[in-house]
């Protein structure tokens, strides 16, 4: 008489109480067991081991996690083990060792771009150069196995970068420490994070002196009137998008992922959440005469969401070739700084206001906490003055502004 299988159905499983152990056919076994939750249900597959010669039990998995198709399955692989005189159990181990093996062996490049990927839908800017920087300074290491990544693998890339590049240089190690911490949270390598900056690299870099952080580049302000003269005769997106970065005293980041939805034309305000700003706080920004004319432009070529479309579906353009229309000496980002020093040389608003402008806190925690407006009508005379002084048409835009009134 043939031995009867698959004598289990997921109802009866489910309808079982009694703690016992069910047999389902060719070895594959259900055992019940009392837990504190009431009953717990589990796989077996029972077998005479070929190789060590006595019986022997192999776990496959909870029920329900481990359905019962997918225990007959398992079952059904250790029965073609058995035959072919192997022992499931240790083919198991052996299986579990070898990628172990293989996970230590991860490249530090193969564990940075796993953090990427991980991290980068909750980062408000900066997510696409992120891995492209790290890729490109960390070539000594990239391929390096991620457990061998030692001290010296990391003075060695940063060495080289700390006083060529001083800006960029601590963001690279702080990256690094993180990609390693995160490895190491992994259980792909151990010990001490060789990356860390307090108390292990700092003692042998060198300690940059106080205040010599550098700052952006910026054209000082009394050329803007003219760059924006040059930039008019400009007729490409990417120029209109410079120009309207420098007249709403935005981050690039921030102008190039503009939509739609962020701008009110009727209250001339553009409205950026704060998952797109960098202190993470949502910041208005209302707009002047020549930044309105700007967006109704911009409206008349509307492709999709972006304010400033790039030749991608449902992408900006490209930071890359709104940096190539920096003045010379001068950056992007710089502009801010333009903008900011016009403010405080040329007219008499209140420094609160001038921060404001540029989204920056100003006052003590207490003062902060206690104003809960934004200035918004304040910096719209403000930012219509900063229109008229950067429009190269106007006449004594260079001139001394102190009377303009706050």
């Amino acid at each position: 008489m043939a031995r009867q299988t698959k004598r289990l159905t997921d109802r009866r499983i489910k309808a079982l109480k009694k703690p016992d152990r069910y047999a389902d056919g060719n070895n594959l076994y259900l055992v019940v067991d009392k837990s504190k939750g009431g009953l717990s249900k589990r796989w077996t597959f029972l077998f005479k081991s070929p190789v060590h010669h006595r019986p022997r039990e192999q776990g496959l998995g909870a029920y329900p996690k481990v359905s019962l198709a997918e225990a007959r399955r398992k079952a059904a692989e250790s029965r073609d083990l058995l035959d072919q005189g192997k022992d499931p159990l240790d083919e198991a181990k052996a299986a579990l060792v070898a990628k172990k093996a293989q996970e230590s062996r991860k490249t530090f490049g193969q564990c940075a771009t796993s953090y990427f990927e991980t991290k980068k839908q909750g980062w408000r800017s900066g997510a696409r150069q992120w891995l492209h920087q790290l890729s490109s300074y960390c070539q000594p290491i990239w391929d390096m196995p991620v457990a061998d990544v030692d001290t010296a693998a990391v003075l060695g890339v940063l060495q080289p970068l700390w006083q060529r590049i001083p800006a960029t240089a601590p963001r690279i190690r702080g990256r690094i420490e993180n990609v390693l911490d995160a490895a190491k949270v992994a259980g792909f390598r151990a010990g001490e994070n060789p990356a860390r900056g307090k108390g292990h690299l700092a003692l042998l870099l060198p300690r940059r002196p106080k205040g010599s952080r550098p700052h952006y580049a910026a054209l000082p302000y009394a050329g803007v009137p003219e760059f924006i003269a040059k930039l008019r005769e400009n007729t490409t997106l990417h120029a209109r998008c410079l120009e309207f970065v420098i007249l709403t005293a935005s981050r690039q980041g921030e102008a190039l992922g503009a939509k739609w939805d962020e701008i009110d034309l009727d209250a001339k305000v553009w409205t950026i959440p704060g998952s797109r700003m960098k202190a993470g706080i949502e910041h208005r920004v209302p707009l002047s005469s020549r930044a309105v004319e700007i967006i109704e432009h911009q409206a008349t070529i509307r492709h999709h969401g972006y304010l400033f479309p790039g030749l991608r579906a449902n992408r900006p353009l490209s930071p890359a070739r709104l940096r190539l229309l920096a003045p010379e000496g001068g950056t992007v980002h710089g502009f801010r700084s333009s903008f900011r020093d016009w403010c405080g040389d040329q007219t008499s608003f209140e420094r609160e206001i001038c921060e404001a402008a540029l989204a920056h806190a100003s006052g003590d925690q207490t003062e902060r906490a206690y104003r809960r407006g934004d200035s918004l009508e304040k910096r719209r005379v403000l930012m219509e003055a900063w229109d008229r002084f950067c429009d190269p048409a106007a006449s004594g835009n260079v001139i001394a502004l102190k009377t303009v009134q706050r």
